[in-house]
């Protein structure tokens, strides 16, 4: 249905008289597979985002929550629209050496690794937060708190947020100095809701009962993204963890604004955080690890301090926004043959200046 609405369309515009000399878009609901017909010839690029496989990935990677052999065949399934998108025998591309990795090797001659970037003038580290008192929403922290970040679109396993909750009950104890601010919101992003009803936080929060002090644990829920910057400027910790699977912009965000990173060990977040270089490495599901990880950045003003420069450091080298887009650029120019119009944005067209107004004639007196 995707398929068929993508090409209806883009009939539509061919009706116009439009004629593209690239058609770019995302491999992963069908919306691209039936455009070749409308206009065949056009190179597509499309973005491969992930190749669902049962082994070295997300599925089983979990003890907690395994999955049955009898559920393989639909995580294969899963794979239906990358395959037809491959079989287009078009162009692709991925962002990140893990994700290209997951494809077959057959399959990757088409696809180029495009590492995504972020605005980093407003991902950027902002020193004059730690000293004075900030607030965001419900949150407020003072220059002699500690705030841990914690973001995820939802809070949700995949993202490792009950090993984050777990965490919590030992750095809580240990720092009572200490602001947690959990970001997300409590949908389904991946995975499934819990088994016996409810949502992530409600079960985590059952689990953890009488264990947390409440009043320094704020669920956020989904905030705008001023206030995300903030709380990723202004944290002294920020924990990032995921099973194998796509990372979040979060991570590179939370990089450009030199955060100091606690991130998950996965081959996912591994692609990023290089232990003592740019973060701190932790087993992705112990959470007792997890705790010991976090207490040992908070008592350590000098690793700090190199973690944060090498986190900024490496957004500089690797997440430029403008740097991301040239390299894009480059390669629609490489698909297409040919140069794309000037970088250089043109000069604004100056209004013509306005003409003072006309004197209104004095009306004749009435006779």
């Amino acid at each position: 249905m995707r398929a068929q609405a993508g090409y209806q369309g883009l009939a539509q515009i061919k009706a116009l008289g439009f004629k593209p000399d690239i058609i770019i878009g995302h491999h992963g609901w069908g919306e691209m597979l039936n455009l070749c017909d409308v206009f065949p010839g056009v190179p597509i690029l499309g973005y491969f985002e992930f190749y669902y496989r049962i082994h070295d990935s997300d599925v089983n990677f979990d003890p907690e929550f395994p999955m049955h052999v009898t559920n393989y065949g639909a995580v294969r399934g899963k794979n239906t629209i990358n395959l037809l998108a491959l079989a287009l025998e078009q162009w692709g591309q991925t962002p990140t050496r893990w994700q290209y990795d997951t494809y077959p090797a057959w399959a990757r001659g088409k696809m180029r690794i495009i590492e995504e970037g972020v605005d980093l003038s407003l991902c950027a580290p902002d020193p004059s937060l730690f000293k004075k008192t900030v607030k965001v929403g419900p949150l407020t922290v003072t220059p002699k708190q500690k705030l841990i970040t914690f973001v995820s679109r939802n809070l949700e396993p995949y993202r490792g947020f009950h090993t984050m909750m777990r965490a919590l009950p030992a750095i809580l104890k240990a720092r009572p100095d200490v602001v947690v601010s959990l970001v997300g919101g409590d949908d389904i992003s991946y995975g499934a809701m819990p088994a016996e009803g409810g949502n992530w936080r409600q079960k985590m929060m059952k689990e953890l009962e009488g264990q947390i002090d409440i009043s320094r644990v704020h669920f956020m829920g989904k905030v705008p993204y001023g206030d995300h910057l903030t709380l990723l400027k202004r944290s002294d910790a920020h924990v990032y963890l995921s099973y194998p699977f796509v990372a979040s912009w979060s991570l590179r965000e939370a990089l450009g604004c030199g955060c100091a990173i606690i991130g998950a060990d996965s081959v996912t977040v591994a692609e990023f955080i290089k232990d003592g270089v740019n973060g701190i490495s932790t087993p992705t599901l112990d959470h007792d690890k997890l705790a010991e990880n976090v207490l040992r950045l908070l008592g350590d003003a000098k690793l700090t301090a190199k973690l944060r420069k090498g986190a900024r450091d490496y957004a500089e080298a690797h997440l430029g926004m403008d740097a991301y887009i040239a390299r894009y650029r480059a390669y629609i120019e490489e698909i297409v043959g040919a140069k794309l119009l000037p970088d250089a944005p043109a000069k604004p067209v100056k209004a013509p200046a306005a003409k003072p107004a006309a004197k209104a004639k004095p009306k004749s007196k009435a006779k």
